[in-house]
């Protein structure tokens, strides 16, 4: 039987680059190819401030980067900077 996952486990699982031992944080979202039906990259919030709130960019990993998912944490290799990707902003009301 293949192993599968959900989006919903793959968000409490923490991001972990094994380039320099950094942890990037818990997996946010994912990017989907909508025409081939696959994952091509995950995403990870960027930096927060002291109040736990995101500041920055998120940091898209790249499928090919990922090394390992395992049952708690996600192993990558992303050598030197990283890809970052524009927060959508969320909308509280929709007019």
């Amino acid at each position: 039987m293949p192993d599968f996952t959900t989006l919903d486990q793959l968000k409490e699982r923490e991001v972990i680059n094994v380039c320099d031992g950094r942890r990037l944080g818990n997996v946010s979202d994912a990017r989907l190819d909508l025409d081939t039906g696959r994952l091509t990259a995950l995403i990870v919030p960027g930096e927060c401030n002291f109040l736990g709130i995101s500041k920055g960019d998120d940091i898209l990993i790249p499928w090919g980067c990922i090394e390992r998912i395992g049952s708690d944490i996600i192993l990558v290799r992303c050598d030197g900077e990283y890809i970052k990707c524009p927060r959508q902003k969320k909308r509280l009301f929709k007019l």
